[in-house]
């Protein structure tokens, strides 16, 4: 003769068991949101300049980021470019031809910088579980809603996370897509105008990280805890009730 467990211990186990997926999935999908390296701006609009923030959060468990190389493309090529220093860390430029020279402030710009590389000193990087902000200032930004900026991420163990591929509008997102810059309107910015202002005096405060998928992520899976644990509660009620009948 085969013993079973009580209705009630059985339902208890099976809505538990519901409960620890749904907490499970909605966790990986937060990683999986967190893993992206994202690029944001709360002033850069067409026409004018404004501040770049790289969001580079470390993917490995193992090893160290310890090189970021973000690429601009020729149609987002800006006439003037800063970095704000991060410690740790040393920033090189390299500038490449433009085939089309652009105009800035009565001058012709011939060429741009195409790549910014971050590389960690010795010692130094982004450890597993960590994140790291990189800022670049500068314009005018192209007549444009959005652009691209492949980045390369280089870990301590030889590997690369390569994030280029473009993200098309009604497909799915593909597995490593560049950070993509959504360019605001003069509106938004409350200014009226896409002025382009002198980069000396553009008065951007300090970085911070802005909100993205991640966040969503984490309250999804905040909301899959409560509603798992008062499936639980419910359960066990239930199974109370069945008992005491």
């Amino acid at each position: 003769m085969s013993l079973s467990p009580p209705r009630p211990v059985a339902r208890l186990g099976l809505v538990l068991l519901a409960v620890l997926t749904a907490l499970a999935a909605s966790v990986a999908v937060a990683s999986t949101a967190s893993a992206h390296v994202t690029v944001s701006s709360g002033d850069a609009a067409p026409g004018g300049y404004g501040l770049l923030a790289f969001r580079v959060p470390n993917e490995s468990d193992t090893a160290r980021t310890v090189a970021l190389r973000i690429s601009i493309p020729e149609e987002a090529a800006l006439a003037s470019l800063r970095i704000q220093p991060v410690p740790g860390w040393t920033a090189t430029l390299t500038e490449s031809e433009l085939d089309e020279p652009l105009e800035s402030h009565g001058q012709e710009i011939t060429r741009y910088v195409s790549v910014v590389e971050f590389r960690a000193d010795a010692g130094a990087g982004i450890a597993p579980g960590q994140f790291q902000v990189f800022a670049l200032s500068g314009g005018p930004f192209p007549d444009a809603d959005t652009v691209n900026f492949p980045t390369v991420q280089t870990y301590d163990d030889g590997t690369e996370a390569a994030w280029i591929e473009p993200t098309v509008e009604g497909q799915d997102e593909p597995e490593r897509p560049a950070p993509v810059l959504t360019l605001a309107s003069a509106e938004a910015n409350g200014d009226g105008t896409a002025a382009a202002e002198e980069d000396s005096g553009h008065g951007h405060g300090d970085v911070s990280d802005s909100g993205d998928a991640s966040g969503l992520a984490l309250f999804l899976a905040i909301l899959a805890l409560f509603t798992g644990v008062a499936g639980v509660v419910l359960g066990y009620r239930a199974g109370r009730r069945t008992v005491s009948s």
